[in-house]
């Protein structure tokens, strides 16, 4: 990058000494953004490496069925989920990852769209939530004859994501994956996850679930659409790509406001409320964020993993190397060190009720298991977790007003907001 001119630095430090700014604030801000620029460059970039394995392992179960290469995929999505839910403090603030993100990453799905269920699938909500796209080469929608014949990236996103407008029906992304490989969780709030058997994969004798063609081709094509999107999003954190340049647009102020922001609406709204505290109240694995791999420990974990990284400006990538610089911590603790000591400490105390949560389901004691009603401790694992996300918020709300931003409304749910309106 071209280095400003000795004049020009001189009329920058002029300036900034004007405003009543000193030359090493100005430039602190503007290594923060970078920092967080990079972080995300690093993420995006992991999560389409470890697409790329996960990729890799598709191809090898469709081409030899068998217990060790469905395994072999299931691990290698496990791993793809780790960076990726790193990248989720990117949401809220930035609009190029929200119009995006709903490709790779919604949920909770009518996974009836896609492939066999227990029942039916369909709803008076969403008729298609027992298409069962796999089983069937066409369908009629609003009157019109849909040829799914061959079932390609292109019929994925183009027709099947959120047919008729219902945002139940996600048909691509992580979770339409996950699906495929694992099955529908028939468990309940019981020990165990989805059971699909390598056979639904073999083709001719032995398939099982009828249409294991079809069903091997869904899966190649969601990986492939899988591939494209993240590489979208992996260029665009690349210097000089379309986030970089948007965030940049926004100017220092506009710029940090987006990086709060997504810190302070995934940790409230959506982590605490939508994905932790609606299932507790609801006692309903189904609202579990990784339901069919009973993976959701993991993917509340790293997504708290991922507000620490940004607000320290420090991010460990899938080979170990350290992507870090100047962090908005840095910019705390320079006019208010108590109050960076308070977040860092409230961060660290997230991680320690998410990291119980991992720990517990590691050791036998699932996510599901945590959602029933008669386990207490379970329940009491959650809600610390949850209360913990609560109070990291309100440090994240003061370091606004630190940094003298304009006010931020994060977003919320109403299991937070308003319990009552839950249940109507």
């Amino acid at each position: 990058m071209k280095r400003p001119t000795l004049t020009l630095m001189s009329s920058v430090m002029a300036l900034t000494s004007a405003l009543g700014i000193s030359a090493a604030q100005a430039a602190d801000k503007a290594a923060v953004i970078d920092t967080y620029g990079d972080i995300a460059e690093a993420i995006y970039g992991d999560a389409l490496s470890t697409a790329q394995k996960l990729d890799t392992a598709i191809d090898a179960l469709i081409a030899a069925p068998s217990d060790t290469t469905l395994n072999a995929a299931r691990t290698a999505w496990l791993q793809a989920r780790v960076p990726y839910q790193q990248s989720e403090v990117y949401r809220f603030g930035n609009a190029i990852v929200d119009d995006w993100e709903g490709k790779v990453n919604a949920w909770p799905l009518d996974e009836g769209l896609i492939d066999y269920v227990a029942g039916d699938g369909a709803t008076d909500e969403n008729p298609y939530g027992g298409l069962n796209v796999i089983a069937n080469a066409s369908f009629t929608l609003s009157g019109k004859q849909i040829d799914a014949s061959a079932i390609t990236p292109e019929l994925i996103a183009n027709t099947l994501q959120e047919l008729d407008g219902v945002e139940a029906n996600v048909a691509s992304g992580y979770h339409a994956i996950e699906f495929l490989l694992w099955g529908q969780d028939l468990h309940g709030t019981a020990h165990g996850a989805g059971e699909r058997p390598y056979t639904d994969y073999v083709q001719g004798e032995g398939c099982t679930g009828g249409n294991c063609d079809r069903r091997a081709a869904y899966l190649q094509a969601a990986s492939d659409l899988l591939l494209a999107d993240l590489t979208e999003m992996a260029d665009a954190w690349k210097d000089g790509g379309a986030a970089r340049m948007q965030l940049a647009e926004k100017g220092e102020t506009g710029a940090l406001m987006t990086i709060l922001t997504g810190m302070g609406s995934l940790s409230y709204g959506e982590q605490a409320g939508e994905r932790m505290k609606l299932g507790l109240m609801l006692n309903d694995p189904e609202e579990e964020h990784d339901c069919f791999s009973d993976n959701t420990h993991n993917s509340h974990y790293y997504d708290g993993l991922g507000i620490r990284n940004v607000y320290l400006g420090r991010y460990v990538g899938v080979d170990g190397t350290v992507t870090g610089g100047p962090s908005v911590s840095d910019l705390i603790a320079a006019s208010d060190p108590e109050l960076d000591r308070q977040l860092r400490a409230d961060l660290d105390a997230t991680m320690m009720a998410l990291g119980a949560i991992k720990s517990t389901a590691e050791a036998g004691f699932s996510y599901d298991q945590m959602l029933d009603p008669a386990n207490a401790a379970g329940g009491a694992l959650i809600e610390t977790a949850v209360q913990a996300l609560v109070t990291q918020t309100r440090s994240i709300e003061r370091a606004v007003a630190a940094l003298k931003l304009d006010a931020i409304a994060f977003e919320g749910s109403d299991s937070l907001d308003n319990p009552g309106a839950v249940f109507e």
